[in-house]
């Protein structure tokens, strides 16, 4: 065969290939909590051959059937790696399904926002879908079609997405239908939504990647916009609204969020605009961050050190003491932190420390540990505590302040001078602020996708606990927060359920929870430390306990103060 035959026949055979490749159906990266608080991305399913979701509707007169040939395909392919779900496409939320046992997880689809993403029209659809590229391997409803295709998805041969019969009740949606009919407006329903929520951080010399400053730049972005909104990279800070609430969440309501998606499937229509609300934000705040002392001058103003941040690559934590001229004991009433360049600072936590302490003081060596802890610095607030009536940061003479900069690189070389400024009380005697660190030790084995982790603390006198924080390193998937009550049973207080090692604010609880002395409280958690994690550095090494970021750690913080 002539060489220029051969050389055509090798391009066809390639481009045959990847079109077939290119067959399977594309769908977008999603997450959702199920009806137990555990969270589910599409994308760290990777470490499984496929995801199977079925529509759910109670109402439904087949839905008994056909949850019940869905656990027989779950019997016979689980094992093999594929997981299955079900989907409250109806959207009928928590509460209704919590009380009654199901055998698989019922994901949360609030606003049927991902259901309708998906093209789920009918209960008893079912989608199988592909976590490492995205993609459908076959939509219809329990059949024997379904069967074959998960048969052929172990056997890696399903190149072209299977369509399957589909019947069941329909499932409406009436939101998604209305906006489609008529878009959410631009000034006065999506607007408000970004400033309220993303300015923070999304603006000129902000910490966000870019600014949503006008229009434009919501309508450039508006792809990345909706892909971070479903999949729960953003707003950050993920919590489970329905346990505990914390104003240092950022939570988006169903109808914003409905808004906001749906208005860019509508093709993010400016309307009409005499002026953009994003533009005249922009021209207001500017890119600085708050450069106003909210409380007034503070009584002491303790000075950063000059951090130089490169203009690119990944920095790891820096520390700082920071020396204290008090000839006395100070309490401290309420603090402001002041960020030298908010575009860079990512986060600070700050603990007063003796002479001869570092930042970790005595947690390197103990796994329950009473510290003076200051506060944390988050990106996009005010960054202003007044601490509870009555209350208080002790700061003994001698004493000094440590502190951890976590820094992110934004193209720019910079320098950061960050500033604390530092209230105290007149008062003598107050109930000190305290943080209680429970963490525990471990061997973290390679490629283990859910490693269970548990540690617990007594405390031994009544006390009123505050606010949490979750610390783990690349490898941290999840932490919750609960308090033992009589008989055993725990009292969930708090959750992280998606716990992201870029964001560790100190959520302050809205309602403070009042302990007595002897209760037990408990810091339950997973690592994943599979190819499934995206921040993961390495899933075939074992890991261990340690303080740097290339170890591991597991520590829930308590914020309390002794009731007096």
């Amino acid at each position: 065969m002539k060489p220029f035959y051969l050389f055509c026949i090798v391009v066809v055979a390639l481009v045959c290939s990847q079109a077939t490749n290119a067959a399977l159906d594309r769908v977008g990266d999603f997450a959702l909590l199920d009806n137990v608080g555990e969270f589910h991305q599409l994308s760290r399913y990777r470490h499984r051959q496929a995801m199977v979701l079925m529509a759910y509707d109670e109402s439904c007169t087949t839905m008994p059937s056909l949850v019940a040939d869905f656990s027989e395909l779950a019997s016979e392919f689980s094992e093999a790696g594929v997981e299955f779900f079900l989907i409250d496409s109806l959207d009928l939320g928590r509460p209704r399904f919590a009380a009654e046992g199901f055998e698989f997880p019922v994901l949360e689809d609030d606003g049927q926002l991902v259901s309708g993403s998906l093209g789920i029209r009918n209960a008893g659809d079912v989608l199988v879908l592909n976590p490492e590229r995205l993609s459908l391997y076959y939509r219809g409803s329990v059949s024997n079609e379904l069967q074959q295709t998960l048969a052929r998805v172990l056997e890696d041969s399903v190149s072209d997405t299977v369509t399957g019969p589909t019947n069941g009740c329909e499932i409406n949606y009436l939101v998604k239908d209305t906006h489609a009919q008529s878009p959410p407006d631009y000034v006065k329903d999506v607007a408000p939504i970004i400033i309220e929520n993303c300015t923070e951080c999304h603006k000129q010399g902000g910490v966000g990647p870019f600014a949503l400053d006008s229009y434009i730049m919501m309508l450039g972005w508006s792809p990345m916009i909706r892909e971070v909104l479903l999949n729960k990279r953003m707003p950050p800070t993920q919590v489970d609204p329905y346990i505990g609430h914390s104003e240092n969440a950022r939570y988006l309501t169903k109808k914003e969020l409905q808004t906001v998606i749906h208005w860019i499937d509508a093709g993010a229509p400016q309307g009409a605009v005499n002026s953009d609300p994003l533009e005249a934000l922009g021209a207001l705040v500017g890119g600085a961050e708050n450069d106003e002392w909210v409380l007034g001058e503070p009584d002491y103003i303790v000075t950063g050190p000059q951090n130089d941040v490169p203009p690119t690559g990944v920095m790891d934590y820096l520390y700082a003491n920071i020396e204290l001229p008090f000839a006395e004991d100070k309490w401290v009433k309420a603090i402001q932190y002041r960020a030298g360049d908010a575009s860079v600072l990512h986060h600070l936590m700050t603990f007063v420390t003796a002479p001869d302490e570092d930042f970790w003081g005595a947690e390197r060596d103990q796994t329950s540990v009473t510290r003076r802890f200051v506060e944390g610095y988050s990106p996009g607030n005010l960054n202003v505590r007044e601490f509870s009536e009555g209350t208080g940061v002790f700061i003994p003479q001698g004493h000094r302040l440590s502190m951890q900069f976590h820094y992110v690189t934004n193209g720019q070389r910079t320098t950061d001078e960050t500033l604390l400024g530092l209230y105290f009380s007149d008062e003598e005697y107050l109930q000190e602020q305290l943080a209680q660190a429970v963490s525990s030790r471990f061997v973290l084995p390679p490629n283990e996708p859910n490693h269970a982790m548990h540690a617990e603390h007594v405390f031994d006198e009544d006390v009123v606990l505050t606010g949490v924080r979750a610390r783990m390193n690349y490898r941290g998937k999840k932490m919750k927060f609960a308090v033992e009550e009589a008989g055993g049973e725990l009292r969930e207080i708090f959750s992280v359920p998606a716990y992201n090692y870029g964001w560790q604010p100190h959520y302050i609880l809205n309602q403070a929870e009042v302990i007595s002395a002897g209760t037990k409280v408990h810091v339950i958690g997973a690592f994943d430390n599979s190819v499934s994690n995206p921040t993961n550095p390495d899933p075939e090494k074992e890991i261990g306990f340690g303080l740097n970021s290339w170890d591991e750690m597991f520590t829930g913080y308590f914020t309390f103060y002794s009731v007096p």
